[in-house]
């Protein structure tokens, strides 16, 4: 392959599959990459494989940079183009479990749900079964054989919506590109304490919290992470926002939305005091005590098909749970609409 070869996941629909159990990656070196050995690289844009997958590949002459045969320990420019072959282990630790599925959308090549809150998407600690990929990989089998049973993006346990699902591996491999591309665009409806006055961006870089493992932080010496939103609706003492993520952090909107000090209502990490308005009934009041999980839905998902490249369009309503808590805080308006 030439340098100038144009790459299948931006330009083409993706070729044939691969043989079972094969996994072929094709991608450019990002930039911000320079400097790093092979193996690095590799690591950081193919974070569904391990490490030492990756460098079975390259040793066992399954790569290569710019067409031609590579080592690991070789230090990257930017801009090359790496095509591999990783073969994938069936999972021996997750394992299929009959958890109902809310598919909004399937074909041969992927899949569309809407994920409950209080749903784990990966096993890990104190999570190992009872999982969205325990559970898709009983729905469908096949997923054995994609990476991460295709999961292609998480949402946080308690945060609900739409998610995307590879069924092939060479699904995967399109999805990953184009969601690292920032060709999948993910908006979400959630709900903020305080009354914000207009919308706007949060460009801030993100990184796990230097004291508290469990918590993401705004860090200088973070991650990129850009946060758009602009106003749904105007409460009392909150505020409902569509949100748009230009990069998908862990827990980012929670992070970038506490950072500016408009924290999501109910999320036990990152919300601190309720913002209860003066005045407010005791069932508002207990309406809000009771909301104990961030109001954030992922309610709308564009997604490009792959194999037309045509982009999909997906949307799912706010549960009940945020309904409820939205028709209070309408109710919540109107009662004390002349006291202000």
């Amino acid at each position: 392959m030439s340098e100038n070869a144009p790459l299948e996941s931006k330009h083409n629909k993706p070729s044939a599959e691969p043989p079972a159990g094969v996994h072929r990656l094709q991608a450019s070196v990002p930039e911000e990459q320079a400097g790093l050995r092979l193996d690095q690289a590799l690591a950081k844009m193919f974070p569904d494989f391990s490490r030492s997958q990756l460098t079975h590949s390259i040793k066992d002459g399954n790569a290569t940079v710019n067409g031609r045969g590579c080592k690991p320990r070789e230090r990257v420019l930017g801009g090359e183009v790496v095509v591999l072959s990783v073969a994938i282990a069936a999972s021996e630790t997750v394992g299929p479990e009959n958890i109902p599925l809310n598919v909004v959308f399937e074909d041969e090549q992927m899949l569309i749900l809407n994920k409950p809150a209080g749903l784990v998407v990966h096993p890990g600690a104190g999570n190992s079964n009872g999982t969205l990929q325990n559970g898709l990989l009983y729905y469908s089998p096949s997923l054995q054989g994609v990476p991460r049973a295709g999961i292609i993006h998480r949402l946080d346990k308690d945060t609900s919506g739409l998610m995307v699902v590879a069924k092939t591996v060479g699904a995967h491999t399109y999805l990953v590109e184009k969601l690292a591309d920032r060709d999948i665009h993910r908006f979400y409806d959630c709900t903020v304490n305080g009354k914000m006055v207009s919308g706007g961006t949060v460009d801030e870089p993100i990184g796990r919290h230097k004291t508290d493992r469990l918590k993401m932080a705004v860090r200088s010496d973070g991650r990129h992470a850009v946060t758009h939103y602009r106003i749904h609706s105007r409460y009392r003492a909150h505020t409902r926002l569509r949100v748009q993520l230009e990069t998908g952090r862990t827990h980012q909107i929670r992070v970038h939305m506490a950072h500016i000090r408009r924290p999501i209502v109910g999320d036990p990490v990152y919300s601190g005091r309720l913002a209860q308005p003066p005045h407010s009934s005791a069932e508002f009041v207990d309406v809000l005590r009771a909301f104990k999980r961030q109001a954030l839905h992922a309610t709308e998902l564009h997604v490009p098909h792959p194999t037309t490249d045509e982009i999909m369009e997906f949307q799912a309503d706010i549960p009940e749970d945020m309904a409820n808590l939205d028709k209070a805080m309408v109710a919540d308006a109107a009662e004390h609409a002349y006291d202000e």
